[in-house]
């Protein structure tokens, strides 16, 4: 950079600036800028033209007035001017203007970039340099568009000079940053990969930086930068610091090199060539050995530049995954920072294991500094510390170890910060459930985290706990006297109680021969609750006591007088009295045998993928929210896909609106175990008799909403300013139930309100559909509730049309949607081995039989998302089967009345290419079609 000459000082501005200075209070700071604001506007108007050190003083006091916090209005066309000046301090000023005050939608854009071209092009090294910081620094899409072809070539240029290569490499990354799509990529790709060989290692940092973000996003075109890396970083980390004068570091040669150098190799896979990734290894274990050697330097600055070496280095050791030796060095040397006195030292080696608990090779390793981090949980003051030690227990947890973890998690639980506790309470709900041999331990440790840190546990831990006790026989009686032990404690957490009012509700029976848990003491310890819990909860118990009421028919009359109380019929609360009305009638009207048959025992749950682990992805990562949100709520549903779990059979289950029949007397027959029974005594409508209108076209979004529902059963079908129409369904190999809840959202009724169910010629031969009619009143608000019987019958492609025409203030209304029943629907999971699969995938190996689909992305290719909606789907999710372990296998059976068709699918993602390949082999040609058609839109 040139000198600036001794007349170039300023003095008038040195001047103004020690004014400010001495100013005793701002409204003298504003009267004194106010002043010389109005010197300068008056100086530029003038009639005497001024010279380019006059420009650049006043248009250097506007900058120092802005820098202030003031609104500067005028001044920029001259700063513009002074980027002809061929004067370095003037042009320099003009630019330094320009880049603070100049905003891209200004109108001086255009002579501002033609000033640049001049610039860029004088090739004088001083200009260009001052030019490309110019256009770093505003980095808009107009300046992208004017100069991203233009750069390039300059930075490959063979006589462009060394600093202006590193401005070029650096203007470039900025550029591609803001505007990736105007930066073109083309010939200049390959030479600029090759200044890593440069021996400037000024513009080898700055070339790295650029390399490493295109590689990112563009890998094929740079991958011959890893043999040139590999090699630029063995001569850096061989050398001597003398070697290296101008770029060491406090004795550590070329740091932050190093550091890019190692960042670039983690965009790719270990290197296919043997000499390169034996060089590359060298490299690794110099740097783990040089972490070893005692100090050259007892400052900081050194212990920093090491140590950030260091870390890249155990970094791409824990991205290549393929070096077990390597991987054990890096923990060792992890594990003596956990006990180091810098906490950002400690912080960075806890958060390095836990990537590097989560491989195969190292961690048993990790295993070893359990005792450490424990002891760092406890000790620990920076929270953030402790919570990276939280994580690295969560990490290294297993089988021989999981009860120690857990533990210790539950002990640090009753200290823990507040802004963690959620955190910690989801991940010991899920290793207790993950590794519970002994699921009396599990029980325990779940209602013990209630007891610690109750308001912290969220639903879906106490939905999970539900649904392993429903699901495991051996458990049930222990969990039943568990909770209601638990429950005897004068002040319980509200989870508690709703824990254990749904477990007393089923399998209250199990302990009511002693004496010390009679039916009616259970029935007392539960109601004494009941007045200090929230709506939700009295709603469950209320469920429970008419569990109670089938269970123990003792206490019947007592129940009754609970429901019968004007604190249960009049209640202000529409839920609670409605469920009050209807279960005291439930007990009075209906028989012993009804009573059983509506309130028996809920059956198991699908076995899923726990709801807990969706949550805790969705709290940590940075995947798409929606999208987990909704595979959590899929997964933590029922049977008949409620929200949450409640006492009550499939046949009694809760609906969301208190307008819907609770338990379906009279409305609902009980869950199809056979055929649907055929039309006859005037009571089931035939669904395909003709409309007496006109029926309307599908409504807009009707496609859309109808691929929602491919793999999920329940939510909203359709809504408009009038009407809701909201589904759940459950499937039986080739049977089907599906609840449709047509709700008014106006307050004005519905007449003559009259769904129809519509299906083609071809559909009515393979699929049979019965229901009941509704009522042709819909008061407003309300909503009522219908029931489709399905019976498959044979394989099919399209679905049936559901139609709804009413009159509304006079007005007639015609709807009609897709409604979502498809052959998906019929799938009934199979489990096999990787020989059983492979062995079934030859032999459906006929041209006919399978059907294959390549498809682009249209959502973020998220591994858990993906698995949901495989599950969904209906096919079971076959793990360790395929080869590659990031593509996706599935097993299932579709069930009609008249066969079974084996079905296997394979999902190969692709995610540089953000594409999948989508393979099906069925028995039967429409099925492979059909299936392939229904599940490729789902990615």
């Amino acid at each position: 950079m040139p000198a600036v000459s001794k007349g170039d000082g300023m003095r008038g501005l040195a001047v103004f600036i020690s004014d400010i200075r001495n100013c005793k209070s701002k409204e003298a700071e504003i009267k004194r800028i106010n002043k010389e604001l109005a010197n300068i506007r008056s100086k530029f108007k003038g009639d005497k033209a001024l010279d380019g050190y006059s420009k650049k003083k006043y248009v250097c006091k506007l900058l120092f007035i802005f820098l202030l916090g003031h609104d500067i209005d005028f001044g920029h066309m001259e700063a513009v001017n002074l980027l002809s000046s061929n004067r370095y301090t003037e042009k320099q000023i003009g630019y330094l203007f320009i880049s603070v005050l100049v905003n891209s939608n200004s109108e001086l854009i255009r002579l501002i970039n033609n000033a640049i071209k001049n610039d860029l092009a004088s090739r004088n090294p001083t200009f260009m340099g001052l030019a490309l910081h110019c256009i770093a620094n505003v980095g808009s899409r107009e300046m992208a568009e004017a100069f991203a072809g233009e750069i390039p070539k300059i930075l490959v240029a063979g006589d462009t000079m060394d600093s202006v290569k590193q401005s070029a490499a650096l203007c470039l990354l900025r550029l591609y940053r803001t505007s990736p799509d105007l930066v073109p990529m083309g010939d200049w790709t390959s030479r600029v990969v090759h200044l890593l060989n440069d021996q400037h290692l000024g513009v080898v940092t700055a070339a790295t930086s650029l390399i490493t973000t295109l590689a990112q996003k563009n890998p094929e075109e740079f991958k011959t930068s890893v043999s040139l890396a590999v090699s630029r970083l063995s001569r850096i980390v061989t050398s001597a610091s003398t070697d290296l004068q101008d770029y060491t570091y406090y004795f550590v040669p070329a740091p932050w090199l190093s550091v890019k150098l190692l960042r670039l190799l983690q965009c790719y896979p270990p290197p296919e060539d043997p000499a390169v990734r034996g060089r590359l290894t060298e490299c690794l274990e110099t740097i783990l050995n040089k972490a070893q050697e005692p100090p050259k330097s007892k400052k900081v600055q050194h212990s920093n530049a090491k140590n950030a070496v260091l870390f890249e280095a155990i970094s791409l050791i824990i991205h290549h995954d393929s070096e077990p030796n390597l991987l054990v060095r890096a923990c060792n040397q992890l594990g003596q920072f956990l006990q180091h006195r810098e906490t950002n030292l400690r912080y960075l080696a806890l958060e390095s294991m836990c990537t590097l608990a989560s491989s195969e090779f190292s961690h048993e390793a990790v295993k070893t500094h359990i005792e450490t981090v424990i002891n760092a949980l406890k000790t620990e003051r920076d929270v953030s510390v402790r919570q990276r030690a939280v994580d690295l227990l969560y990490a290294m947890c297993d089988r021989s170890n999981a009860q120690q973890i857990v533990a210790e998690m539950l002990s640090y639980l009753e200290t823990a910060d507040y802004s963690i506790r959620e955190e910690i309470v989801l991940k010991v709900a899920i290793l207790a459930e993950k590794y519970a041999v002994d699921y009396t331990w599990y029980v325990d440790t779940i209602l013990n985290l209630i007891r610690i840190a109750g308001d912290y546990v969220s639903e879906e831990v106490w939905y999970r706990v539900i649904q392993i006790v429903i699901n495991r026989d051996d458990v049930q009686g222990y969990a039943a006297k568990t909770v209601f032990e638990a429950l005897q404690a004068p002040a319980c957490h509200e989870n508690l109680v709703k824990v254990g009012g749904y477990i007393l509700g089923e399998f209250g029976n199990l302990i009511a021969g002693d004496p010390r848990s009679s039916p009616l003491i259970q029935f007392n310890l539960l109601h004494s609750k009941f007045h200090l819990c929230s709506v939700p909860t009295r709603a469950l118990l209320l469920s429970t006591y008419i569990k109670f009421v089938n269970l123990f028919p003792e206490v019947k009359a007592t129940i009754q007088d609970v429901l019968r109380s004007d604190s249960q019929l009049k209640n202000a609360d529409v839920e609670l009295q409605q469920r009050a009305v209807e279960y005291l009638r439930l007990s009075t009207v209906a028989s012993t045998d009804i009573l059983a048959t509506v309130l028996e025992e809920m059956p198991p749950f699908p076995e899923r993928e726990s709801s807990i682990l969706a949550k805790l992805k969705k709290k940590k990562g940075p995947s798409t929210v929606t999208d987990l949100e909704e595979t959590k709520r899929e997964r933590s549903i029922d049977v008949n896909g409620g929200p949450e779990p409640v006492p009550a059979s499939t046949s009694a289950a809760s609906t969301p609106s208190p307008s819907a029949d609770l338990l379906g007397l009279g409305a609902v027959p009980p869950a199809p175990t056979g055929p649907p029974p055929s039309s006859g005594g005037g009571l089931l409508v035939d669904v395909f008799s003709d409309s007496a209108s006109a029926v309307a076209p599908l409504a807009p979004g009707s496609e859309d909403n109808f691929a929602r529902f491919v793999c999920k059963n329940n939510g909203v079908l359709f809504e408009n300013q009038l009407l809701q129409i909201g589904l759940k369904s459950e499937f039986r190999q080739n049977l089907g139930r599906m609840f449709i809840f047509y709700g008014n959202k106006t307050s004005t009724q519905f007449l003559n309100f009259t769904p129809t169910l519509i299906c083609a010629d071809d559909l009515q031969t393979n699929l049979n559909l019965q229901t009941k009619p509704v009522d042709p009143t819909v008061d407003g608000g309300a909503q009522v509730q219908q029931v489709v019987n399905i019976e498959c019958i044979s394989d099919f492609t399209e679905a049936p049309v559901l139609n709804i025409q009413f009159r509304y203030g006079g007005t007639f209304q015609n709807v009609s949607v897709k409604l979502p029943i498809t052959l998906n629907k019929f799938f009934q999971p199979t489990e096999m081995a990787s020989q059983d699969f492979f062995q079934r995938w030859k032999q459906l190996s006929n041209p006919q039989q399978e059907v294959q689909n390549i498809f682009k992305a249209k959502h973020p290719m998220d591994t858990e998302i993906t698995k949901a909606k495989i599950i969904g789907f209906g096919s079971a999710l076959l793990e360790e089967v395929d080869p590659n372990p990031a593509n996706f296998v599935g097993a299932g059976i579709i069930h009609t009345k008249t066969t079974q068709i084996g079905c296997l699918l394979r999902l190969e993602p692709n995610l540089q290419a953000q594409m999948y390949r989508l393979t099906l082999r069925t028995s039967k040609d429409t099925v492979s079609q059909r299936l392939c058609e229904l599940l490729s839109e789902q990615f």
